[in-house]
């Protein structure tokens, strides 16, 4: 006699085999998990720039650059800002890290691997703080990064960096990820723009009634003019209602452009 399959049976497996599908793509989007990333707002005088620049790009780029090799760090930027208001008290450089283990940040710029990198060099020839001060400090999730078809690094030059402050900054990352990503990878790689990458992130701190902005979405250009005026080519069709239910969700954005001074990632 042929058996029956039991009904109840089937409904617990169709559940453990949901359920273990479910687990598979948690564990896959955690080993695909870009870390945190920290920006560091810097204000440098005038007098103090070069030898600022100098340091940072001479020293401190290459100290993470050694230490990708462990793992953890796995971008480092320096970017000075162009333009801007209340040159006087705002700060003028960013220093971009991005971490895959934001706990073990410090083993990064351990005195260990400062003088790994530089044996001969005393701290006083290398050391920052004492020529430029910290702003503000701030941490993010990326999300979305899209690049034109055969976009090279070398021709990164120039960054808008845009702040949004937003109701729900979930609902805008994913509005962004719908609607914004994939019509900017296409438009990039018909050359209906000279933008050449784009990205987003959601900031995790800090956050509160004096922060005005929630997630921050960064467009990369060859060019500063492009940067502060970008041209499209009018055949462009852009996904209006898309951007009309990101907007809803805005209460406001600002942004600012920067002169991308040096970028260091694994080799």
């Amino acid at each position: 006699m042929k058996t029956q399959k039991n009904p109840i049976m089937r409904i617990i497996m169709l559940m453990f085999v949901l359920l273990m599908a479910s687990q598979t793509t948690t564990l896959a989007q955690a080993a695909e998990d870009p870390g945190i990333t920290m920006y560091i707002y810097v204000k440098v005088s005038g007098a103090n720039r070069a030898e600022f620049v100098k340091r940072e790009t001479t020293y401190w780029a290459e100290i993470a650059r050694k230490a990708m090799a462990d793992g953890n760090i796995v971008f480092w930027a320096l970017m000075e800002k162009v333009g801007g208001y209340d040159l006087e008290n705002s700060s003028n450089f960013l220093i971009i890290n991005r971490y895959k283990n934001i706990d073990a940040a410090g083993e990064v710029w351990s005195e260990k691997n400062i003088k790994a990198a530089f044996p001969n060099v005393t701290a006083d020839k290398m050391e920052t703080n004492s020529i430029s001060k910290w702003t503000s400090q701030f941490y993010l999730h990326t999300e979305d990064w899209q690049e034109a078809a055969g976009a090279k690094g070398e021709d990164y030059k120039f960054v808008s960096m845009v702040y949004h402050d937003s109701s729900n900054p979930g609902s805008t990352i994913a509005l962004e990820r719908k609607h914004w990503g994939p019509f900017i990878k296409a438009a990039m790689d018909k050359k209906q723009t000279t933008q050449l990458a784009w990205g987003n992130a959601i900031i995790l701190s800090p956050s509160g009634y004096n922060i005005h902005a929630t997630t921050v979405s960064y467009d990369i250009y060859p060019s500063l003019k492009e940067a502060l005026n970008p041209t499209w080519d009018p055949k462009t069709v852009f996904p209006n209602e898309g951007l009309a239910e990101i907007n809803k969700l805005e209460s406001s954005r600002g942004g600012a452009v920067y002169r991308i001074i040096k970028g260091v990632s694994p080799e």
